[in-house]
């Protein structure tokens, strides 16, 4: 898997990873839970799976993004079930909608095939500085 490393702040709370499956086409993200991800109960937080799946739709939609700026627009997201240390995490998805200046993704994070978040996202195209 490849690492996009030019967030930040992906950078500390990841490491996220990205590659295209060969056999789908389908982007695939992952990381492997870390106690950092988990919650004072001993679950990944709320806001890791969401930074997760705001790092998983840049990565959905890269090839409508590509040769543009990009921000996120709109993140909405349904938590599902929990996650643990040491458990795969995977983020999937597709973009419903690739217009001139907005693209529209939605997807799943999953650990061992079960649903854990929920989400759909509006990325808005920007000019590059």
């Amino acid at each position: 898997m490849g690492r996009y490393d030019t967030d930040p702040f992906e950078a500390l709370t990841g490491p996220f990873y990205a590659r295209r499956d060969s056999v789908t086409g389908q982007m695939v993200c992952a990381f492997r839970a870390e106690k950092k991800h988990m919650n004072g109960g001993g679950f990944m937080h709320g806001g890791c799976m969401v930074t997760f799946a705001d790092y998983a739709i840049f990565m959905i939609a890269d090839k409508e993004l590509e040769g543009v700026g990009s921000v996120t627009a709109s993140l909405n997201a349904e938590f599902v079930d929990s996650a643990s240390v040491g458990d795969l995490i995977e983020a999937r998805g597709e973009v419903v909608r690739a217009g001139g200046s907005m693209v529209f993704v939605r997807g799943m994070v999953t650990t061992s095939s079960r649903p854990i978040l929920n989400f759909s996202a509006i990325i808005k195209k920007t000019r590059r500085a």
